[in-house]
């Protein structure tokens, strides 16, 4: 992929935590997350990479699983066939705050989530040495109403873009945490 110097701003198009697509306003990643079932012991929501110019079969296979327990509990998340449970994947900083939690990306790197740590983020995702590689900041207050967008961003370094995938999942997990007051 070409490297243009700057950050992928990817907009959350619903802002819920029911399904959304993640499109890049410049028109390099398109990322779709689907609710693939949901009953009274688990909700499954599958990370697809959609972008138009990726090669698609027919049927569409999902780079993430989350897979959340009943009542909204924390599940588990997969990669690959083998799930992991997300408490394992995104364990609570020292501090013990939910809020904040740490895991160990694919390039062997370990990465923070905070809540409300910088301004105009609700979420801000940094590396070992405090480098802001992405945030998820809500729709400004007083902002317009717009028709294919909720208004969120998720911007992430472009130099983290292999990473985008795992980044949307681990903040998804955080937001379900926050959504639901889980400890």
């Amino acid at each position: 992929m070409t490297s243009y110097g700057m950050p992928y701003i990817l907009e959350d198009r619903s802002g819920r935590l029911t399904g959304t697509e993640f499109v890049d306003i410049h028109e390099r990643l398109h990322f779709t997350i689907r609710c693939t079932a949901r009953d009274a012991w688990h909700t499954t929501f599958m990370i697809y990479n959609t972008n138009p110019n990726v090669f698609q079969s027919a049927i569409p296979k999902p780079l993430v699983g989350l897979n959340f327990g009943a009542n909204n509990a924390l599940g588990t998340i997969s990669f690959s066939s083998v799930p992991m449970p997300m408490q394992k994947y995104l364990t609570k900083h020292a501090m013990g705050s939910s809020k904040v939690r740490r895991f160990v990306a694919s390039d062997g790197q370990t990465y923070q989530w905070a809540r409300r740590t910088q301004p105009n983020q609700e979420w801000t995702c940094t590396n070992t040495n405090g480098y802001v590689i992405a945030s998820y900041s809500l729709k400004a207050h007083g902002e317009p109403e717009y028709s294919d967008s909720s208004g969120c961003i998720f911007e992430i370094a472009e130099q983290f873009g292999a990473l985008v995938p795992e980044m949307i999942a681990s903040l998804w997990i955080m937001r379900h945490i926050a959504a639901y007051d889980l400890a």
